[in-house]
């Protein structure tokens, strides 16, 4: 059973098929992908695959992804979750994105704090990574602020629109 969780503002919950034209305005806008990893989304259809690849990779147990959904709302407005999930060794990588409509509102750092939580209490991961282009100025600056830890450089580490890009890489460690 998919985890639904809930903030003061938002709700995260499962991603699924009535969920793809928001996935693909998020995803096909360039200005959301620009430090995204990936390229814009073309079209619809890609929407929809990305949505099972979130699907298959959590009941692989490779990641998990919410839609984040404000109260009140039925739209998400981006997702959020934990990729190169490594139950064995009690690790994964955060990543987010989130509809410049949204900007600059305090949900994506909302939604972190609450995954972060459920990733240390409720996965039991005692190390959660993040990789952020070093142009990130806005997430290298969230994470930051949360208690995430920068622990160097990762040289032409990313490919975006097919040029090389360096990345800080961070940790936030589960207090013990």
């Amino acid at each position: 059973m998919f985890p639904t969780l809930e903030t003061e503002r938002l709700i995260l919950r499962e991603i699924t098929k009535e969920d793809a034209n928001a996935i693909f305005s998020s995803l096909a806008n360039d200005e959301v992908t620009r430090y995204y990893g990936q390229d814009s989304l073309g079209n619809i259809e890609e929407a929809e695959k990305v949505i099972d690849l979130f699907a298959a990779n959590y009941i692989e147990k490779r990641s998990i992804r919410w839609g984040i959904q404000r109260k009140g709302d039925q739209e998400v407005i981006g997702t959020i979750g934990f990729h190169a999930w490594f139950p064995k060794h009690k690790r994964a990588e955060i990543g987010y994105e989130i509809h410049p409509d949204y900007w600059r509102n305090g949900y994506t750092h909302e939604a972190l704090l609450e995954i972060i939580s459920y990733g240390f209490e409720k996965m039991d991961l005692t190390r959660i990574g993040a990789v952020v282009f070093t142009q990130n100025g806005a997430s290298n600056n969230l994470l930051t602020k949360i208690g995430f830890q920068k622990e160097g450089i990762l040289k032409d580490y990313m490919y975006q629109n097919g040029k090389p890009h360096d990345t800080y890489i961070y940790s936030f460690l589960k207090v013990l």
